[in-house]
């Protein structure tokens, strides 16, 4: 191990509130457990209720202006989604030109994070971190061998449906359906309401499209909201766009794109449309059917 980084992962972030973002979209209750997992690829979040919803975000080394990694095991620790975040808020405000240091592990485990601005006034915190209880699912997006059905909308109206479609208790079917090309989501409660998105290659509704038979299934409302309901106002503004894919077992996986672009530095008064790709993340919510759903 390098004696002048004892840390088996030292990375410097341009853009916290970028961060802070992401892990936002996973808070779908007040106290949450998160996985954390390190690599020499870059970091990986996972929370997870059990057998219903897990949610995962991913960022890349190159979303960091540094990224020394020199674990020999990939580490993974348990840490509060909660006071993470609230952590990182601590932090947001700082001036722009100051790259937020983060280190694991400290000397009780720890995971540390050092701001330095240019007024050379210093914020420094600490984080405890645990042994996680259990390790998250793998979850994969099973198929006949053919192409998964998918279809990829503007993040803000597939959050606009599923507001629109509140009842609670009760469960949201979606269809998907090659002839004519659409989709309809359908919740019932105290009444019945159907929103549906017609495929059109002229509207700018859709991104992508890709079904070949007609699925239906059904999903608690709960679990489904959450993949939509915190995400910021932020990324609904950049509107990326949000990709559904749905696996033979009724298995969904809701991808949202995000992007994390730096803050220039006093030396660099505009951003690089070169490295748009490379601040690029995403972020992934598996969300299981309910029991009673079926695949005509």
């Amino acid at each position: 191990m390098d004696a002048s980084n004892p840390f088996d992962l030292r990375c410097l972030l341009d853009n916290v509130q970028g961060m802070v973002d992401a892990l936002t979209c996973l808070r779908w209750k007040k106290q949450q457990d998160s996985i954390v997992e390190l690599s020499d690829h870059g970091l990986v979040i996972t929370v997870e209720e059990r057998g219903c919803l897990q949610a995962r975000v991913y960022f890349r080394k190159e979303l960091f202006r540094e990224y020394a990694y020199q674990a020999e095991v990939r580490p993974k620790f348990g840490i509060s989604l909660g006071l993470l975040i609230d952590s990182l808020n601590t932090f947001t405000s700082s001036t722009r030109a100051a790259a937020l240091e983060l280190s694991y592990p400290g000397p009780d485990m720890q995971m540390i994070f050092k701001l330095v601005d240019a007024n050379d006034s210093c914020i420094y915190a600490e984080m405890r971190t645990r042994i996680p209880d259990q390790i998250p699912h793998d979850y994969v997006i099973e198929d006949d061998g053919g192409t998964p059905i998918s279809f990829a909308v503007k993040s803000a109206a597939l959050k606009e449906a599923l507001d629109d479609l509140e009842w609670p208790g009760s469960s949201i079917e979606i269809t998907v359906s090659p002839v004519p090309p659409r989709v309809t989501f359908r919740g019932d409660g105290h009444g019945d309401l159907q929103i549906e998105f017609p495929y059109d290659r002229q509207r700018d509704l859709f991104i992508a499209f890709n079904c070949q038979r007609e699925i239906s299934y059904r999903y608690k409302y709960k679990f489904l909201k959450a993949t939509t309901s915190q995400i910021p106002v932020s990324i609904l503004k950049d509107n990326r766009g949000s990709k559904l894919t749905f696996g033979t077992n009724g298995l969904l996986k809701v991808q949202h794109l995000i992007s994390v672009k730096p803050s220039p530095t006093p030396h660099q008064h505009y951003y690089d449309p070169s490295q748009a790709q490379a601040r690029v993340s995403y972020i992934e919510f598996y969300v299981l059917p309910d029991v009673d759903s079926d695949d005509p």
